[in-house]
């Protein structure tokens, strides 16, 4: 017989679904000055100039240096693409009344995942009066994650607030009068 009382702790679908609705949800990843289509035309180029330097030399019997040239083009194919693959790794911060998930993926696709009640978590900053926020960590129960290591200075400090904020709302529970 339902004499319409609730379990304690248990929601029903939409109560659940508020509760572990993203106060924060952001995604973290290394900054890029050069996208794919800057590549192409950069390397078109060091192989143009490389191209067109060397041939003087093999016109002159010097036909080493063009090989030499070649490396050159080959180690820059090879720095950038070394730096494209560390340009994979990510980081992704989900705040829910319910958790905090920090889920790291390196440039290998190595990923590690830290659950933190968001009662117990605390944001811990490192600043320096100089250069601004050095770094950021999210300490609950003796363990100390840091976090937003790809962002510049002046970008931490807007995610820290961002962030911060989202642990003070998280903390105070799901608003189940809010639509």
């Amino acid at each position: 017989m339902d004499l319409g009382k609730r379990d304690s702790g248990v929601f029903d679908d939409g109560e659940s679904a508020l509760a572990e609705r993203p106060v924060f949800d952001a995604t973290i990843t290394p900054h890029r000055s050069l996208g794919q289509n800057g590549f192409r035309i950069v390397m078109t180029l060091v192989c143009l100039v490389s191209i067109v330097s060397s041939i003087p030399f093999v016109v002159l019997g010097a036909w080493p240096v063009a090989g030499f040239f070649g490396l050159d083009a080959l180690a820059l194919f090879i720095a950038f693409h070394v730096n494209f693959r560390h340009a994979r790794a990510f980081e992704r911060i989900v705040v829910t009344p319910l958790e905090v998930l920090l889920r790291k993926v390196s440039h290998h696709g190595r990923e590690a995942v830290w659950r933190f009640n968001p009662a117990w978590t605390k944001l811990e900053r490192k600043d320096d009066e100089d250069y601004g926020l050095l770094g950021i960590s999210l300490v609950s129960r003796g363990q100390r994650v840091v976090v937003a290591g790809a962002l510049s200075p002046g970008e931490r400090e807007g995610f820290a607030d961002a962030l911060g904020s989202a642990l003070a709302k998280a903390r105070r529970g799901p608003d189940f009068g809010a639509v």
